[in-house]
């Protein structure tokens, strides 16, 4: 089961993350400069075939706050890329259950004939095996350029299920199988929403990649991600610009500093240009329609900016 402490956690203060300019006790909040554009994401739409808890997205089925990108759009910002000689290696495909846009094998197909790699964040489940024939046809094309990360929140069905619903792990199982037999580049997205060390947490993955033949290694981070909670009614500190080098953490190892999503608002004319992964509604983040206009420096004014990036040491990417 979840953490059972979660619930007394401290709740945030609401005096914090207010000002985009300082804490909630004055000081000044720290911002990431855009050092190299290296990974565009395109969240294709918020829809999901589940419902998780402490999703960051709220993704669900009946979630449709941000809608489906179609091909057009995708390839007007992959054109963009070319004019301008942005250093751009990785496309990445979030959601939602980006296998639920039907665009999604032609957008795959878009960015790998540019000689991108692509990735994506799947919950491998009925929408992914609805489109194996269209993902096969990808995949013999352009090899291990596609990368696939399976959503597996912990290595038990327990507490895989607790997260993400009943039944929920025999179907991720079978498209992580299906994945594995069919040699797709793997990869496996995990959570530390349980009080366990990472070695332990590693080696409960390997013993279900070892009975079921899945070819990611446990204890490669790449291979497998395992993702600080996210939960912004929980407290968390502001970061200040002296937490720097305070914590150690470099300013540049964080996800906007190398990072930049495209979402559409349901009702939106055009998509706009998110900081990262993790914003994807919050219209005071927004920088504007084009990557031109998105180089901006980030300031850190949301609780997801402290927990999973500068204190959780989350990131999204592969490259």
């Amino acid at each position: 089961m979840p953490d059972t402490n979660h619930a007394l956690k401290p709740q945030l203060d609401p005096r914090k993350f207010r000002d985009p300019d300082r804490t909630a006790d004055g000081a000044r909040r720290a911002v990431v400069a855009l050092t190299q554009l290296r990974t565009l994401w395109f969240n294709t739409g918020s829809l999901c075939n589940i419902t998780c808890k402490n999703c960051y997205m709220d993704s669900s089925p009946t979630n449709d706050r941000l809608a489906y990108l179609d091909l057009a759009e995708v390839e007007a910002y992959l054109d963009e890329i070319a004019r301008l000689g942005l250093p751009v290696t990785e496309i990445g495909f979030t959601g939602g259950e980006p296998f639920m846009n039907r665009a999604l094998a032609p957008m795959l197909e878009g960015v790998l004939a540019r000689g991108l790699n692509a990735l994506v964040l799947t919950n491998a489940m009925k929408p992914m095996l609805n489109k194996r024939a269209a993902l096969l046809a990808v995949k013999e094309r352009h090899g291990r350029a596609l990368a696939l990360r399976v959503s597996m929140d912990h290595h038990s069905r327990e507490k895989h299920e607790a997260i993400r619903g009943r039944g929920t792990w025999a179907p991720m199982l079978a498209g992580l199988k299906w994945l594995a037999e069919n040699g797709f580049n793997l990869a496996v997205a995990g959570r530390t929403f349980w009080h366990e060390t990472d070695a332990d947490v590693r080696r409960g993955y390997a013993a279900v990649f070892a009975e079921h033949g899945i070819p990611v290694d446990p204890m490669d981070p790449v291979q497998l991600v395992l993702f600080p909670e996210m939960d912004e009614a929980q407290d968390v500190p502001e970061i200040t610009v002296s937490c720097w080098d305070i914590l150690g953490v470099p300013p540049e190892t964080m996800m906007c500093a190398t990072a930049r999503m495209v979402v559409k608002h349901r009702g939106a004319p055009a998509p706009v240009v998110m900081p990262c992964t993790l914003l994807p509604y919050g219209k005071e983040f927004e920088l504007g329609e084009k990557l031109a206009s998105s180089a901006r420096t980030v300031k850190l004014n949301h609780p997801h900016c402290a927990r999973f990036c500068v204190l959780g040491g989350g990131a999204c990417s592969q490259s």
